[in-house]
């Protein structure tokens, strides 16, 4: 592990949406819910990119801060909204710093950041958790049973990597160079970059967030393109679950 273990002084939770008016205030609710439930100051922060719509009214009527960026790509988002965590923290000892990112379709539980800065005390730099769909709604029957046979849901550690359920400590995000600009797949490279750094990674099989079924991709290539090549797979040749799970 990290060698530095110890309880989290601040922290900060990054969301990118793009276009999210519409399910961004369920996230907002659902963050709000974690953040009550831990005793350090935690700022919440949507990342507006390129958006058309009212999502950085309604991230600011649910409490968030907001950053605007016109990149279209969700790795760049997270490390806008990353880097203007860390400037609220400047002075704080990087090491007591936990940064945590989701998506705005995604609902967190409300003890997602306190069992975060359980792992980070127990000096965890990296922790994975999990995704479950919360409504398969529009989908035909053996979607659901293919995601659900290939997906592990064990409560030990799993394969699985997703944006939407990460957290990490500023030290290690910082020893790792920070998110990539790229449009898919930047919590992968994130990660390698901060395994290769040293960085003590854990995959929690115990943190779990409800998460959409949308058809309609934010991240080329992430969770949403997985359900649809499930949909389109006859049951004998279902597709791999490992997809990312960007924005």
């Amino acid at each position: 592990m990290s060698g530095r273990p110890g309880c989290v002084e601040a922290a900060g939770v990054v969301v990118p949406a793009h276009d999210e008016e519409a399910l961004l205030p369920a996230c907002l609710a659902a963050l709000r819910r974690a953040v009550s439930a831990v005793p350090v100051p935690v700022h919440v922060l949507v990342v507006a990119d390129a958006c058309a719509d009212r999502t950085a009214l309604v991230a600011r009527a649910g409490g968030a801060r907001v950053v605007t960026i016109r990149a279209r790509n969700v790795g760049a988002a997270r490390a806008a909204g990353l880097a203007e965590v860390l400037r609220l923290a400047a002075g704080l000892d990087p090491a007591a710093v936990w940064l945590a990112t989701t998506d705005a379709d995604t609902v967190v539980p409300p003890g997602w950041l306190r069992r975060q800065f359980g792992y980070a005390a127990a000096g965890w730099d990296v922790v994975l958790g999990t995704v479950e769909v919360a409504d398969w709604a529009g989908y035909p029957p053996q979607v659901p049973a293919a995601f659900a046979a290939q997906y592990d849901y064990g409560d030990g550690p799993h394969p699985h990597v997703h944006g939407a359920n990460l957290g990490i400590r500023a030290s290690a995000y910082l020893a790792a160079g920070g998110f990539r600009p790229l449009r898919t797949a930047e919590d992968h490279a994130l990660l390698a970059a901060a395994t290769e750094a040293g960085g003590a990674v854990v995959q929690a099989g115990d943190l779990a967030v409800q998460t959409s079924a949308r058809r309609h991709a934010r991240a080329p290539l992430g969770f949403s393109h997985l359900l649809r090549t499930l949909a389109a797979a006859p049951p004998s040749a279902p597709a791999s679950a490992s997809a990312s799970r960007g924005s």
